[in-house]
């Protein structure tokens, strides 16, 4: 299965709803300038004591607030990670997100590859750079190693010996390169598609899962997959649920009025949209009052909309486009179910935990969903939503009809889905798990008030020795 997905200049594989342009790149020695209502981090150094590197394609995201939401509980743990992004943020004005923790942007691609090639030419570059650069320079995905040149000597001039990645993608090989040219060792959290899909780079998913320390996957079911996919790699493959705060969620209102049947995501195959919709219609000749809000946007919007019009169903069914984070919580929370009829997309990639099946479970919402991939990880069938086979119109229009007619059932299912939630995907408690890996496998020290807390992460001095 090769991985199809967009991926270096070109469109990504995310939520782009409109043309909105970042700030323009700085060089590294550049003042810090605000970036996103923060502060941009400035050059490390030794005396800054940072504990290792976080390494992101693209942070924060809109779409990825599972990624940011972790970096900021690490701090908060006393981790001390520095954070550098290859590149800047480029979501629209209104749905932009914000984060604490500084971030380190890395320049433009065209802006690292001229100041690579100066220094080479000026004899800057280490022994093994200076070796390996003419060799890669103009094969595929080539900018990875750039992009390794470029940030390796500041982590190595700031003591830092560990990177962790987010996603089998941009960022897990631009760590690799920094393990082949600088022999820092790294890490990285696999999805769904960065690591269900093969890609068509010269770094192949099995290099990165060979070469890397350990790596984290989000379910128990993608831990599985790995397994048998990389069975050189059992033993270091770890399980650490996706986090979201609880703090900064609305609670469900449970409205009267019509029920409303709420789904998010982005406008794509694997979201299964075109099996809610007829499911909706199933509904509607059953004779359910409800209504149906789809949040989100992509390629298959036109279609979407053409199989709402042919089964009539336009004053039941809306597509609303993107919406802003706030929104799109209050929506879940005036919701009476959450849907979300998950499938596999033919090349094989799928969701595997989505995040927005956990909001909606925090949020206190009942959710129907798909046995695909992780999801039953989520739900408690029956207890907290129902689960269906993937495919299974009627199943999900009969699961739906459930909680929309049943007297106070969606509040109870609603309930014990927040309690849940609580209890498996705090960020606070993900943080705590992938802090004691990298702690455990790799060298990254912990702080002693974490030391003194955990006492897991008191290591002895042989063990320290062989991380």
């Amino acid at each position: 299965m090769k991985q199809n997905k967009p991926e270096g200049n070109g469109p990504r594989p995310t939520m782009r709803f409109s043309a909105a342009e970042a700030p323009p790149a700085k060089s590294a020695a550049a003042a810090p300038a605000p970036v996103f209502g923060k502060t941009q981090a400035q050059l490390p150094s030794k005396a800054d004591g940072f504990t290792f590197a976080y390494l992101c394609e693209r942070l924060p995201s809109f779409v990825q607030t599972f990624v940011y939401r972790e970096v900021e509980a690490m701090t908060q743990l006393g981790m001390k990670p520095f954070v550098v992004s290859i590149r800047r943020p480029d979501d629209p004005p209104e749905m932009a997100v914000t984060m604490e923790t500084p971030v380190f942007y890395m320049p433009e691609g065209g802006e690292v590859r001229t100041k690579i090639d100066k220094d080479r030419e000026l004899g800057r570059l280490p022994f093994r750079l200076h070796r390996t650069l003419p060799k890669h320079r103009s094969t595929t995905d080539a900018q990875r190693m750039f992009e390794a040149a470029w940030i390796g000597p500041i982590l190595v001039a700031a003591g830092i010996r560990h990177v962790h990645a987010h996603f089998g993608g941009i960022a897990a090989r631009t760590a690799w390169w920094l393990k082949k040219l600088f022999g820092l060792t790294y890490s990285f959290t696999g999805h769904a598609n960065d690591i269900f899909c093969d890609n068509d780079f010269p770094v192949k998913n099995a290099m990165l899962v060979k070469d890397a320390k350990f790596v984290v996957t989000e379910t128990d079911y993608s831990k599985r997959w790995m397994e048998e996919k990389h069975p050189f790699a059992r033993g270091r493959i770890f399980r650490v649920f996706n986090g979201i705060r609880m703090d900064d969620l609305p609670q469900a209102s449970h409205p009267g009025g019509v029920p409303k049947i709420v789904s998010v995501g982005r406008y794509v195959e694997k979201k299964g949209f075109p099996d809610l919709i007829k499911a909706c219609a199933i509904l509607r000749d059953r004779n359910i009052n409800f209504t149906c809000e789809i949040i989100g946007g992509g390629e298959m919007e036109a279609e979407l909309e053409s199989l709402i019009f042919r089964h009539n169903l336009g004053d039941r069914v809306t597509l609303l486009g993107p919406r802003s984070q706030a929104e799109v919580r209050e929506r879940i929370a005036s919701a009476r179910v959450f849907a979300l009829a998950c499938q596999r997309e033919k090349d094989g990639g799928s969701d595997n935990l989505p995040t927005v099946i956990m909001e909606a479970m925090a949020i206190g919402v009942p959710v129907v969903s798909t046995r695909v991939a992780g999801v039953p990880e989520m739900i408690d069938d029956t207890k907290t939503g129902f689960l269906v086979a993937e495919h299974d119109i009627p199943a999900v229009a009969s699961a739906l009809a459930t909680l929309l007619t049943a007297d106070g059932l969606s509040a109870r299912f609603g309930a014990a889905a927040a309690a849940v939630a609580r209890e498996r995907f705090s960020a606070a408690s993900s943080a705590l798990e992938l802090a004691r890996l990298l702690v455990q496998n790799s060298k990254v020290d912990a702080p002693a008030s974490l030391e003194a807390a955990h006492p897991e992460f008191r290591l002895g001095f042989w063990r320290k020795l062989t991380r």
